[in-house]
């Protein structure tokens, strides 16, 4: 399997899986606002087999440390359950901690994620946006950050 960073010709193709995957939601557009927002990370947009599926973080905040937030990843329906999605999880992931970045940020299965490390953000102090999102707001820290309400890239804001 061949991961590698989004190109511009990637685009469409990354709409394309985005709306399979979460059947016409709002994930496909949120991807494109995200690519205009000051918190885009180029880096962090990686793309698997083509574009069978896609991954991406974006900068976010606890409090006014710096942190990533993740999502949305997508594999196209007819690849899912295969490994696409771990191998993209891992990837990115990798390259966040390279990076060297501090913490990443979901919102997700709490009994998905935790094979990559995450764990309830509430352990480490981390509020969500929506108190409502607990348990399936969680954490993956790579330092030390500081407990705090996590922040999304501005278009999560417009969902």
């Amino acid at each position: 399997m061949l991961i590698r960073r989004e190109t511009p010709a990637d685009i469409d193709a990354i709409r394309t899986v985005t709306n399979l995957a979460f059947k016409n939601g709002p994930e496909a557009l949120l991807i494109d606002r995200l690519r205009e927002d000051e918190g885009w990370i180029p880096e962090l947009s990686l793309v698997a087999d083509g574009v069978l599926g896609h991954v991406v973080c974006t900068r976010g905040y606890i409090g006014d440390t710096p942190a990533l937030g993740l999502g949305p990843i997508s594999v196209r329906p007819d690849h899912q359950r295969a490994g696409m999605g771990s191998a993209l999880m891992h990837a990115v992931l990798g390259a966040a901690e390279a990076r060297g970045e501090r913490a990443v940020i979901l919102l997700g299965s709490p009994v998905y994620y935790p094979r990559f490390g995450f764990r309830p953000a509430s352990e480490f102090g981390i509020t969500p946006p929506v108190p409502e999102w607990e348990p399936h707001f969680q954490a993956r820290l790579f330092a030390d950050v500081p407990a705090g309400a996590f922040r999304y890239a501005e278009p999560f804001n417009r969902l």
